[in-house]
């Protein structure tokens, strides 16, 4: 068997296996919802504000999400609750 064959080979069975993984992964939703609703329970009102810095704790920014929300009103240790909910899957 020539050694491009082989390379051949081993590169398109690696492609499938990991293809495979990426496939089988479980797809990782926001949870927006949670995190305004959270918001709103601790005092803030349902604003784009609040939206918007939910939606940047779902990326994982979760400084400016609680800098965002501490500005809608919301108290600090209740901001960083509701951005770390909306970085969880929906339940």
């Amino acid at each position: 068997m020539r050694t491009s064959t082989r390379i051949a080979g081993a590169l398109t069975g690696l492609t499938l296996t990991l293809g495979g993984a990426v496939l089988a992964a479980p797809a990782v939703r926001a949870d927006i919802p949670a995190c305004t609703q959270m918001a709103e329970l601790a005092g803030a009102t349902a604003s784009d504000s609040v939206t918007a810095a939910c939606s940047r704790g779902v990326v994982g920014d979760l400084q400016s999400c609680v800098t965002g929300l501490t500005g809608a009103g919301v108290a600090g240790g209740a901001a960083t609750g509701a951005c770390r909910a909306a970085a969880h899957e929906p339940r």
